[in-house]
């Protein structure tokens, strides 16, 4: 994303059979990418005002999407910083609306494969951490569906692991 970018460390997954899920009710235009190939991004908005990138994952037809929920800002930081108006770094992608924003995700990007620019997914530098599991955030249905992932120890979350 023109230059910016950084290490994932919170994610929520979804599926078909989640009640919570933007894909329960099947393929409608709005979550039409859910259900189409993998490594594609899902775009939306939500209440109307943040945009929220998900991976596609899963079957072509499963309704599986994983929401990046925050990421620890390493590249591009001054851009973010002006797209955000913020100058503390912790708040530059901590929630899914503040990563689209300080990273320029938009509707333009729904369906957009997630190997090509101006996107571009690596595997971690080093080993992987450790991972914590918790209840979503935000939810009214699916609550106690453990499919929250945060990376133990990481200040960049959207919200503290309980």
């Amino acid at each position: 994303m023109d230059g910016v970018g950084g290490v994932i460390v919170e994610t929520e997954a979804y599926d078909r059979s989640d009640p919570a899920s933007h894909s329960y009710r099947g393929p409608t235009p709005r979550n039409a990418a859910m259900f189409g190939p993998v490594g594609r991004a899902y775009v939306y908005r939500i209440y109307g005002v943040h945009w929220c990138l998900n991976v596609v994952c899963g079957d072509p037809g499963s309704g599986q999407a994983v929401l990046i929920r925050a990421l620890e800002p390493t590249l591009g930081l001054d851009r973010m910083r002006e797209r955000r108006g913020v100058g503390d770094d912790r708040a530059l992608c901590s929630g899914p609306g503040k990563l689209c924003q300080a990273l320029g995700v938009t509707g333009a990007h729904d369906h957009a494969p997630l190997d090509t620019a101006p996107f571009r997914l690596e595997p971690p530098a080093g080993p992987p951490g450790d991972v914590l599991t918790g209840p979503r955030i935000g939810l009214t249905k699916g609550v106690e569906t453990p499919w929250r992932f945060g990376l133990k120890g990481s200040r960049f979350l959207s919200r503290p692991m309980r």
